[in-house]
């Protein structure tokens, strides 16, 4: 196969729809042209465990047809996407990244993917998942090690590592990730690309043997707001299959809108506990006055959080990892990720009224936000406290206080899992003298993505990242 074309590899899915609706590009160029790119990229980063090279050019064939025959068109016609080895698939392999579910073919598809491909998006592969999508790292027993597209030797971050990868180098433009303590959001930030965790219940899941779990969402990963924007108008509304779905649609602007003049931001470099790294407090600091410049009031705040708002997540997530999997350690410990089954063995040993006063913890955060927003109309932070890391290392790495007795975590997305009903958007927000993207992460209020992408909108007019392209 003859090598890409980089700039068709980097055209946004809104560019692409558009152009393959006015017939000035071919499905089937878009999708020969991501294959090529896979081909690239791939064996260098592992963003891919599946692709689907006949199929896919099947369905670009398919729908080059009804493009030509006038047919009436979805906002993704012939676009290609990527799907999380996390979610299910009708018909294909789904393996969770662990040899548990190796072999695992789903019957159906969630809604999440129903909507995409009902929309024209062409599947063109699966993408790599740390097993069960428990860590902040991408690898696994079954796919092994997926790589960071700015420098390789680093985490492209984790769950949905494979996705951000694929979206990072231009595979594809958009690519969905699970989010239940920054799983789209921290790949994202480490990778280079745009990432949102939609108000809890914005997009139906319907993917978990409990109907009742508030933690998890999906969520896209993009290059630009205008994708992000489309892939969540794509994939929302309510679904019977989802109980806990949102009853409405939240109306979305086309194109954003871009002029901050008259709101008020709050801005908090640490969350109040958090040790950073110095390139991301300059590059978030940079970002903030850029909002100014776009017409926002910025303020810095103090907040009284301390690290017990990330345990109670990681509490939280251990016991719904024991509730799902932990039947299978009998069987299959040996073959699981060792912080894996450490986290599930932390669910199995809480008792059931340590779990509830996790949400003791979850509230007093709670309190804090919400006497914050009757001030402010979003609140600003880092996504990542730290660059990517090491491509080798595992969370438990990083869960401990320096002699200052702040935190020594990676991440900074976990605290706002607690706070599911809120929407978080993670933009680049510039990149470390070592050349390693950073982050800033955007907190709105209940339901609210549109003041979040809002002000994504803002930032990328006035400092775009769509233009650095990794060096893969």
């Amino acid at each position: 196969m003859p090598g890409s074309d980089p700039d068709l590899s980097y055209l946004s899915a809104t560019e692409l729809g558009r152009m393959i609706r006015a017939k000035q590009i071919s499905p089937r160029e878009v999708v020969d042209n991501a294959l090529a790119r896979i081909e690239e990229v791939n064996p260098k980063l592992n963003a891919f465990c599946f692709v689907y090279a006949e199929e896919a050019r099947a369905k670009a064939k398919a729908a080059e047809a009804a493009v030509l025959a006038g047919d009436t068109l979805g906002p993704l016609h012939g676009v290609p996407i990527a799907i999380k080895d996390f979610t299910p698939t009708k018909g294909k392999r789904t393996t969770l990244g662990s040899k548990i579910f190796e072999h695992w073919i789903p019957d159906e598809d969630p809604p999440i993917v129903e909507r995409l491909l009902g929309a024209g998006a062409i599947l063109i592969g699966k993408t790599t998942t740390p097993e069960l999508a428990h860590s902040s790292f991408t690898h696994s027993p079954l796919w092994g090690v997926t790589r960071n597209p700015w420098r390789p030797e680093r985490t492209s971050g984790g769950s949905s590592g494979g996705s951000a990868v694929a979206v990072a180098t231009g595979c594809v433009p958009l690519a969905e990730g699970t989010d239940a303590g920054g799983s789209v959001r921290i790949p994202a930030a480490l990778s280079g690309c745009v990432g949102l965790k939609p108000s809890f219940g914005r997009i139906p899941l319907a993917i978990l043997p409990t109907a009742f779990e508030f933690v998890l969402h999906f969520g896209p990963l993009a290059r630009t707001l205008a994708d992000a924007a489309l892939f969540l108008d794509v994939a929302q509304g309510p679904d019977d299959r989802d109980l806990l779905s949102l009853p409405g649609r939240v109306a979305i602007p086309d194109p954003l809108p871009s002029d901050l003049r008259g709101l008020r931001l709050a801005l908090s470099c640490d969350l109040g506990f958090f040790a950073l790294d110095p390139d991301v407090e300059r590059n978030t600091r940079e970002a903030a006055l850029a909002l100014r410049e776009a017409g926002a009031t910025v303020e810095e705040v103090k907040l009284p959080w301390k690290r017990d708002i990330v345990e109670a997540l990681f509490g939280r997530l251990a016991v719904l990892f024991a509730a799902c999997f932990a039947g299978y350690l009998k069987e299959w410990r040996g073959a699981m990720t060792p912080a894996l089954v450490t986290l599930i063995e932390d669910g199995v040993a809480m008792s059931a009224v340590d779990y509830k006063r996790l949400e003791f913890v979850q509230t007093s955060q709670w309190e804090t936000l919400r006497r914050l927003f009757e001030r402010f109309d979003a609140l600003l932070c880092p996504t990542m406290a730290l660059p990517a890391p090491d491509a080798l290392g595992n969370d438990f790495q990083f869960f401990e206080d320096d002699a200052q007795g702040r935190f020594k975590g990676l991440d900074m997305t976990s605290p706002f899992n607690n706070v599911s009903p809120c929407p978080v958007l993670s933009v680049p927000s510039g990149f470390t003298r070592e050349g390693l993207p950073t982050a800033l992460q955007i907190v709105g209020h209940r339901y609210d993505e549109v003041a979040a992408l809002r002000i994504g909108a803002a930032l990328e007019r006035r400092r775009p990242w769509a233009q650095h392209r990794p060096p893969i």
